[in-house]
């Protein structure tokens, strides 16, 4: 199975020149600022693809290594890799396994390692976030989080905190973040910032990379570039199950090939399972996965849709993407919108008192819908075919793709 979570995450996998420079200039800002009275953070912005676990990944391995190096500024700290995402702390875990350095309780969420550092009065020396953009920015008693902010309260704690960032990501209003609030936050210690810009998930050329964009981010249908499947599978569907059935033959094929979907099928429970209907396709939403392997890696759920709770985070070889409900596109334009009533995730909205503003949190409640659709977009290296719901969408989308 090639792009399998733990492969591409390895912390010994190859580094290109770039990252290794990247990784050599974070440790050096941990050797520089260990000691200061007060933490240090060190940000990484980077879309979806740009290779941000995978720095992280093999940069935690190597500060465990100098954590046990005695000729090292590093020698007998405490560190931990935090995460707030449960599908992707698996594959982190399971990569702990494997190499002697690395623990497996030294990888936790966010809430757990507050919790136990306030049972344990203790301080951490390094930490590395991985996906900062799902850090709680308000109280969640779901999760245990009592404190307002979790990046603030892990620095509180810290040393030093290295994280990654994508604004795009942005995905409910619980874990509401902008550059702009997270900038307000390490801008009040010594910090450093990277941006990340090359693309390393999708082998898909630039032109497409830079129309899936324009989509969600500007909302506009734009001509599909002329490249698009220049050594990329790319392909627009008039049929869901037609699309399904294609993707299952992909994962037969090459495997880590699934259907994914947005938000916007109202639950129509059916022997226990939350169904997504389009014509002829019905298939179940993805289950809760109790298991330590990752949703997509589960052969058995080539028979479900994925939703960024599953996908978000991982590469697949193939991705067959629903565009829901929600989205559509308006009469006689090129203007994408979204129906904000029809979003059916509960988790997305969940109200916040520091907004006051409906226009502003309108306008933020749109954009997290189309965020989650970026990240659906961004999930196939070799292939993505498309789907939409409505039907001047789906017809347009179809026109422009028998043009290229």
């Amino acid at each position: 199975m090639t792009n399998q979570a733990t492969n591409k995450l390895s912390p010994k996998k190859q580094l290109t020149e770039n990252q290794q420079n990247l990784l050599n200039k974070i440790i050096n800002f941990c050797n520089d600022n260990l000691n200061k009275e007060s933490p240090s953070v060190f940000a990484i912005y980077g879309d979806a693809g740009t290779g941000k676990s995978v720095v992280l990944s093999a940069l935690f391995d190597k500060i465990q290594l100098l954590s046990k190096q005695k000729d090292s500024n590093l020698y007998q700290t405490k560190n931990y890799f935090l995460v707030n995402h449960p599908e992707l702390l698996k594959v982190y875990k399971q990569i702990a396994g494997d190499y002697q350095e690395l623990l497996k309780k030294n990888y936790q969420r966010p809430t757990s390692f507050i919790n136990t550092l306030d049972k344990t009065k203790q301080k951490a020396d390094i930490v590395v976030i991985d996906e900062a953009h799902l850090l709680l920015s308000k109280p969640d008693h779901y999760n245990n989080f009592y404190y307002q902010n979790q990046l603030q309260e892990i620095i509180n704690r810290s040393k030093i905190v290295i994280l990654v960032f994508d604004p795009h990501q942005v995905l409910k209003m619980k874990t509401l973040w902008t550059n702009e609030s997270l900038n307000a936050i390490i801008q009040k210690y010594n910090y450093q910032i990277v941006h990340l810009h090359e693309q390393f998930r999708m082998k898909a050329p630039l032109d497409l990379i830079d129309w899936f964009d324009s989509f969600t981010d500007k909302m506009q249908l734009k001509p599909i570039p002329a490249d698009c499947c220049q050594d990329y599978d790319f392909q627009v569907c008039e049929d869901a199950e037609q699309m399904r059935q294609k993707i299952v033959e992909k994962n037969k094929q090459f495997g880590l090939s699934r259907i994914l979907s947005t938000s916007g099928y109202p639950s129509t429970l059916d022997g226990g399972k939350h169904y997504i209907c389009e014509g002829d396709f019905k298939m179940p939403w993805d289950q809760y996965n109790y298991t330590a392997t990752p949703w997509a890696e589960i052969s058995e759920t080539i028979d479900e849709v994925g939703s960024i709770y599953t996908c978000q985070g991982f590469d697949l070889n193939y991705a067959g993407i629903i565009i829901g409900p929600p989205i559509f596109q308006r009469p006689n334009s090129s203007r994408i919108e979204v129906d904000l009533d029809k979003i059916t995730d509960i988790e997305m909205f969940k109200k916040r008192q520091d907004l006051t503003d409906p226009v502003k949190t309108k306008k933020l409640k749109v954009q997290m819908v189309m965020n989650a659709l970026n990240v659906l977009f961004k999930r196939g290296v070799h292939g993505t075919y498309l789907y939409a719901h409505d039907p001047i969408l789906r017809k347009n989308l179809l026109n422009l793709y028998h043009r290229v």
